[in-house]
């Protein structure tokens, strides 16, 4: 994936812009971490109180949720452009990395970025006892570093500590030539940069950061080459063709497409995530980039630091003397690995900038 500046141009027909959503969001919070946690929006909010009322009063039953997370799944299908049947639900991203990890070879080679968030790692080290080898490389290396030996690439698209963004194309043609299954994990990217989930083998999100959701709302899509190579181990009942008549084994009959690696959903976290995930479906995710890109930006330059393209600001920061200062200031921002991080999204606009740079004294 690459990141631009491009000028804005109009949307698409039925598409809705930036400012379409901005009002979803209280304003002037000084709240810059979309990175760390998602604000939710307004019709998220409104969601969820009908939800637990329903559930107060004995209104709201399983299959009701069952209805809310396939109207998710369509929407996040819609997203990150794949078809439904590609897409499976889940509550979070490592326990889905480790049904590929489970599927690695004895033996065989796993590529993976330094620095990358420990979900996308942690479940491929633990298959050690395997032989199987974790190789991990600077994220500007990742392509030229993919070799015959290498059975899976694993990358973020955007790395949760420095914000970078990946150059996929060139990972996923490297891979291409040399066979490697990909897994893209898209979490710090759905929502705020333009995803297409279909160019990879895999790919995992939670929706809980810049897609606004409640924490438990998770999604992996599967390419067919994946759903052959892959097995469903966390299978349980929600795997089933029918779900229903899957709550009892020992018979088992696994559904036909990506839904049998769905694992049982936590069910209020789907309640409020529809309505954001519909939204976001709609939302033009090109200008969403440019809005965020733009005001990363700016601050870069209010800072005297080198534009960087980036949704996530981030510097060296290794006292956290900045990441107070901003605190201080009423601004809610992040630091990892030694750096400070700054995020821009739809909540946000110049007024955050300045408040920011003045918080700094530049």
């Amino acid at each position: 994936m690459t990141s631009t500046t491009s000028p804005l141009v109009a949307p698409p027909a039925g598409r809705l812009r930036v400012a379409d959503l901005a009002d979803e969001f209280p304003r002037g919070t000084g709240y810059l971490a979309a990175c760390t946690m998602g604000l939710p929006m307004r019709r998220t909010l409104e969601a969820q109180v009908d939800d637990l009322e329903r559930w107060r009063t004995g209104s709201r039953s399983p299959v009701d949720y069952g209805a809310l997370v396939e109207e998710a799944r369509a929407a996040y299908a819609r997203l990150v452009a794949v078809p439904t049947s590609h897409v499976a639900i889940a509550a979070q991203t490592s326990a889905m990395v480790a049904v590929v990890a489970a599927a690695v070879p004895d033996g065989a080679e796993v590529l993976c970025v330094d620095g990358d968030f420990s979900s996308m790692v942690f479940p491929f080290v633990v298959q050690a006892h395997r032989g199987v080898t974790v190789r991990s490389v600077p994220l500007a290396r990742l392509a030229e570093s993919v070799g015959p030996s290498t059975w899976v690439v694993a990358w973020s698209a955007v790395q949760s500590a420095t914000g970078a963004v990946a150059d996929e194309a060139a990972v996923l043609a490297a891979a291409a030539r040399h066979g490697a299954l990909t897994l893209c994990d898209t979490t710090q990217a759905a929502g705020v940069l333009p995803v297409d989930a279909s160019r990879s083998d895999v790919t995992v999100c939670h929706a809980y950061k810049w897609l606004c959701s409640p924490r438990g709302a998770a999604f992996m899509t599967l390419s067919d080459r994946a759903r052959a190579l892959l097995r469903p181990v966390q299978a349980g009942w929600y795997a089933g063709d029918s779900v229903w008549a899957s709550c009892y084994g020992p018979a088992m009959e696994l559904a036909p497409d990506a839904r049998a690696f769905d694992v049982s959903p936590a069910w209020q976290a789907w309640a409020g995530a529809l309505p954001a995930l519909e939204a976001f479906a709609a939302l033009d995710m090109g200008e969403a980039w440019s809005h965020a890109t733009t005001l990363g930006d700016d601050l870069c330059r209010r800072l005297g630091l080198p534009e960087q393209h980036q949704a996530v600001v981030t510097w060296p920061d290794a006292s956290g003397a900045d990441a107070a200062a901003l605190t201080a200031a009423g601004l809610t921002v992040s630091g990892r690995a030694g750096r400070v991080r700054v995020a821009f999204h739809l909540w946000n606009d110049e007024a955050d900038v300045a408040a920011a740079g003045d918080a700094l004294g530049r």
